[in-house]
């Protein structure tokens, strides 16, 4: 997160303009007063994370000079830093802690008895991962011959970027192309505010010292069942407060959602749905009390917690960037508004990731920092946004891609729905792990496959291949036809495949 408010509104403003070349058209090279010498460059990445640094990296190796600005120590933004990278380590550490602790290994016929958590370890084990990873990216700008400039970066011209450090100090660099990759941060809950000690983030709950007796989050979406979970597992009561009827946040199948919403109420958490959350109260003991109501009015009732998790979503990073002092505004959400090939309304400057339309996604982002910068290589841009994979990390785990089942029926299109559990699968069965199913959308005339939903042990492996399959524009006999390796739990995909296309899967 951007925070050095008086530095960025100190930045040298005073310039004067050089005429260069650009792709054939009048550019501008600004120069302005600085404590390093002026880097020249052909693209720009404001931004380190998935979206960014992949960009850079492709950038550098389709023969641009490539300059990277990041405001962190360390680069791999969100992602690798406090999201999606640590966020794994914990669910599945705290997945073999919880099957080790509960009955499962018991069941399995393994017993191990003085079980217990260090919790210092498991953290020591997730900044591991994290530190490698970010580190890997380092190396990797090196090999590919990025320039890495620490420091916040701002637009201060069509065709320039100033990065400035902790210390005050300015690195500008001239550029032909500019591309955004800032990224999003968490959105805000109003009146209760971020401690990130006993009021958290979906950062602070990846860093807590111990594990709290109760802990309340707010939002059951995609963050919030996944940070439950890890601390459900490890001894806290956990009760997600969610406004919407569901659990699994915008996207997901209505199905899929009510299965997945059993299995986790089984696992131990709590939900409170269709309600609201009207405050929060820190009391003298230090526990939290947190107000809430049904969503559609009614009576008021108190929650009380140790600590309480704000994860209500996230917001596109584009404050302070200086895109106003070029043109470039903002939609009514804090997106930038791009074209097809990612430009904004300013030519030299693109945009990708959580800033613009689309889901905020790092597989996203990375998918458009590809095509951004071959685009401006001169190559086609194209990505097919139905065909970009979701995926909940949990266990079991949620995936999905195309459209659900409700998608279909409001855009009055005939389909087929082909399932198949995995109860009826046989390595799921040989792994004590038969939770979920596959849930199979095709076009009733065509047999296109539509959406693709899991529900499952290894959902966001298997998930890749309807992926693969959607974009070349596969029948589910495509799939069904394709001969899957015995014993696997890939086997339930293509018998629900089978299911939608023929009717009846052979194993159930």
């Amino acid at each position: 997160m951007q925070s050095w408010t008086p530095l960025y509104r100190s930045l040298a403003t005073r310039s004067h303009h050089l005429p260069c070349k650009l792709h054939g058209a009048a550019a501008l090279s600004v120069r302005t007063y600085a404590d390093k010498a002026a880097i020249d460059a052909d693209v720009t990445v404001v931004g380190s994370g998935p979206g960014g640094y992949v960009a850079a990296i492709k950038a550098a190796q389709l023969g641009f000079k490539t300059v990277c600005v990041e405001k962190n120590l360390t680069l791999g933004g969100t992602c690798l830093n406090v999201g999606c990278i640590p966020s794994k380590a914990l669910l599945n550490n705290s997945h073999l802690y919880h099957m080790a602790h509960g009955k499962d290994f018991e069941s399995r016929g393994i017993e191990i008895s003085g079980i217990s958590l260090n919790l210092e370890k498991m953290m020591a084990q997730k900044s591991g991962a994290v530190k490698a990873l970010t580190g890997g990216i380092a190396h990797l700008f090196k090999q590919n011959k990025v320039t890495h400039v620490s420091g916040f970066g701002r637009v201060t011209g069509k065709n320039q970027v100033t990065a400035t450090s902790a210390d005050g100090s300015e690195q500008v660099i001239n550029t032909k192309n500019i591309l955004i990759a800032t990224g999003s941060e968490v959105t805000p809950f109003p009146g209760i505010q971020i401690d990130e000690d006993s009021v958290v983030s979906s950062t602070g709950a990846l860093s807590l010292k111990k594990v709290p007796e109760e802990l309340i989050v707010i939002g059951a979406g995609v963050i919030g069942v996944e940070l439950g979970s890890v601390w459900q597992r490890l001894g806290s009561k956990v009760t997600a407060v969610e406004f919407l009827g569901h659990v699994g946040g915008m996207g997901i199948d209505m199905e899929i959602s009510k299965n997945f919403q059993r299995i986790l109420q089984k696992q131990g958490l709590k939900f409170k749905l269709g309600t609201k959350v009207m405050g929060a109260t820190k009391r003298p003991d230090g526990k939290i009390d947190v107000a809430v109501e049904a969503a559609a009015g009614g009576k008021n009732e108190t929650l009380t917690c140790d600590v309480l998790l704000v994860c209500i979503g996230r917001r596109p990073f584009t404050q302070n960037l200086g895109l106003e002092a070029v043109g470039i505004e903002l939609d009514n959400r804090g997106r930038i508004p791009v074209n097809n090939r990612f430009q904004t309304k300013v030519p030299s400057i693109y945009a990708i990731g959580d800033v613009v339309a689309g889901p905020m996604l790092a597989h996203k982002a990375e998918d458009e920092g590809i095509i951004c910068v071959e685009g401006m290589a001169g190559g086609a841009v194209h990505i097919d946004y139905n065909c970009v994979p979701s995926v909940i990390y949990t266990h079991p785990e949620v995936a999905w891609v195309g459209k659900t089942e409700e998608q279909l029926k409001e855009e009055g299109v005939p389909y087929k729905v082909g399932k198949f559990p995995f109860a009826a699968n046989s390595r799921a069965k040989t792994n004590a792990d038969t939770d979920g199913m596959v849930k199979i959308l095709s076009h009733k005339e065509t047999d296109r496959m539509l959406g693709a939903h899991i529900l499952g042990p290894g959902a966001g492996e298997m998930i890749n291949e309807a992926a693969l399959a959607m974009e070349y524009g596969a029948s589910c006999e495509d799939v069904a036809r394709v001969c899957h390796a015995h014993p696997t739990v890939s086997e339930a995909f293509r018998e629900a495949n089978l299911a939608a296309s023929f009717g009846k899967a052979i194993n159930f």
